[in-house]
């Protein structure tokens, strides 16, 4: 699998010392800066499986899927609540999406997943998208609903979205449990999510 770069810089930064600017005149000089990319262990480049450090960001990326395709659904049929049905059809999907909106980059020296319902990205980082972390989220969305059921995902969801995300992700063997309130990821939901696209 071969994962795409996305490069994420200023136009500012692309600007050379001695360069014309688009009206012909001269640009002013401008310091280099060099990006790296997220260093990528064997675990993160090879592994099906979500690597145990982004575990608790996978989760919160899928607890706000969950929650936003259940919130449309209602809202698409104009009902407070789904029947068994189509609240079991909803999550199924939701699994099957394509989670190609997420990826992996450093976030202050820490690997981090990214994308809609994370916390903010840095304004100058390297992302490594696609690749193996569309693969990782669906397996691990699978594998979250099916541990605590549609029912049960379906009734925390109608309580609402912090309690969907409590249940997936920060009870007792949840990803984020052994996190507390030490990263972003902790007891608290995110700060500041980013607007799905």
């Amino acid at each position: 699998m071969q994962a795409v770069l996305v490069l994420c810089v200023a136009l500012s930064l692309a600007a050379r010392a001695g360069g014309e600017d688009a009206c012909g005149g001269r640009e002013a000089p401008s310091s280099s800066h060099s990006i790296p990319a997220p260093q990528m262990s064997a675990e993160d480049r090879l592994s099906p499986h979500m690597p145990e450090a982004l575990r608790c960001d996978a989760c919160h990326a899928i607890a706000f899927q969950l929650e936003g395709r259940l919130s449309r659904a209602e809202a698409k049929q104009g009902r407070k609540a789904l029947s068994e049905s189509d609240y079991v059809e909803v999550l199924e999907q939701s699994c099957l999406q394509d989670w190609e909106l997420y990826g992996v980059q450093e976030l202050r020296g820490e690997r981090r997943l990214m994308g809609p319902g994370l916390p903010g990205q840095e304004a100058m980082s390297v992302a490594v998208m696609g690749g193996p972390w569309p693969g990782r989220l669906a397996k691990m969305c699978h594998s979250l609903v099916g541990e605590h059921g549609e029912e049960q995902l379906y009734g925390a969801h109608r309580r609402g979205p912090t309690a969907l995300r409590e249940l997936l992700c920060h009870g007792k063997k949840g990803p984020c449990a052994h996190l507390g309130g030490s990263k972003a990821g902790g007891s608290a939901p995110p700060k500041a999510l980013q607007n799905e696209l």
